[in-house]
């Protein structure tokens, strides 16, 4: 990989989100992906190939933890219980609905694909990536609450989606079948690991930070508990992710309670914080997009395209009715919004796939073989169809919406 290479990307991606600055009907993902796509032809990246510990190890924790950091905890408390059963019950429902889909649709288009194949294309596909999503539905519907809930649901259902494919993904590799008690236990065991390694290294650092008034220090504590949290989780066999995204959020609960100490109150200390996030998150995330689209090109020549556009319509079929199943079952949420089959739509159609989706597709391109090697290529065709439809449709999708209330 060369240093030249990367600079080059990083000036791309700036150039798009400069010249994006309205962010409304063709969000800057899809713009950089395609860039990659066509960066592809350029014999000068030819070199670049992302893998799936470049994402985990250096660009999702601190993407994750200026997610966490800067979400609203009003909108945290207020929506927990939705949020919570969208990323946890019903994205462990969505997965063996859509791996069941999968595999019927399969056998009469002819393509090989085992059951448990399936469920791990499933696996790869359930995780939701709600860059630019949110600020579309802000801007474009006024409603806070949903973008809330859009983002809040994918900060959690990234930790809960790694579980469910670690778990199948052994299935695959070793032809063992499914137990529940043995999912439920290792379900809860890494998912309490990596929050209780996060809340506690977000607490400690929050008030070591208290003790220096130093603001690049300050800045840099925040940056050792976004990489910290995730390599310490991961070490003990916990969520990284989720240990990334606790410790974020702690970080912004002990601001809120005590500012910066006696010297600097919480807004200005936000601001010096504020300042170093909003630069890393969007150059991650410019170089992210433009590699993804870079590497996965290869792939989308070789994916058997009506067969991904079956796959990809699934995964917003299973995923609408996961949504309306959640919204409407409990009377509280079904209230929650004015109009609930509206909102119901919006969260769906908002479950794009992205970052975590590649990353765990990368991680299969690694162990699967045989008759699922296919499942490689079908993956990356269809969160580029996600990524297409689902991030230039929302904006549409919402004003259609907003006219027919």
């Amino acid at each position: 990989m060369n240093v030249h290479q990367i600079v080059l990307m990083l000036l791309i991606g700036y150039t798009v989100y400069t010249i994006d600055l309205r962010k409304k009907y063709v969000p800057v993902p899809v713009v950089l992906v395609c860039l990659g796509i066509g960066l592809s032809f350029i014999p000068y990246f030819s070199s670049l190939h992302i893998s799936k510990e470049i994402i985990f190890n250096v660009f999702l924790p601190a993407i994750l933890f200026a997610s966490a950091y800067k979400f609203p905890l009003k909108s945290f408390r207020e929506n927990f219980g939705l949020m919570a059963t969208l990323s946890t019950v019903g994205l462990i429902a969505s997965a063996f609905m859509l791996g069941a889909a999968i595999y019927y649709a399969a056998l009469p288009l002819g393509v090989s694909l085992s059951w448990t194949g399936a469920l791990l294309l499933a696996a790869i596909l359930i995780p939701t990536d709600p860059v630019s999503v949110t600020a579309i539905l802000e801007q474009s519907s006024g409603s806070d609450k949903m973008a809330g809930v859009v983002e809040g649901e994918s900060m959690i259902n990234d930790g809960t989606s790694i579980v469910i494919f670690t778990i199948f993904l052994a299935m695959l590799q070793t032809g063992s079948g499914f137990s529940v008690s043995a999912f439920t236990i290792e379900f809860l065991l890494v998912s309490v690991k990596g929050i209780g390694v996060g809340l506690l290294l977000g607490y400690l650092l929050s008030q070591v930070m208290r003790f220096n008034d130093n603001k690049s220090y300050r800045v840099m504590v925040t940056f050792i508990a976004a990489y910290g949290g995730f390599y310490a989780a991961e070490s003990i066999g916990g969520s990284g992710v989720l240990a990334t995204v606790a410790a974020g959020m702690m970080f912004s609960y002990e601001i809120g309670r005590h500012g910066g100490g006696k010297e600097e109150d919480e807004q200005d200390l936000r601001v010096h914080l504020d300042g170093f996030w909003d630069i890393v998150k969007p150059s991650l995330l410019a170089v992210l997009f433009l590699w993804i689209g870079l590497d996965g090109a290869e792939h989308l020549w070789k994916a058997q395209w009506g067969f991904a556009a079956v796959v990809f319509l699934l995964s917003v079929l299973v995923r609408g009715i996961m949504v309306a199943g959640t919204l409407y079952g409990v009377p509280a949420w079904r209230n929650e919004f004015p109009h609930t089959s509206s909102a119901a739509l919006l969260i769906t159609w908002s479950g794009i796939k992205g970052t975590m989706s590649v990353a765990l597709l990368l991680w299969t391109q690694e162990a699967v073989s045989g008759p699922d090697e296919n499942l490689v290529p079908i993956a990356f065709a269809a969160i580029f169809l996600s990524l297409l439809l689902q991030s230039t449709g929302i904006y549409p999708l919402v004003k259609g919406l907003n006219r027919k209330a």
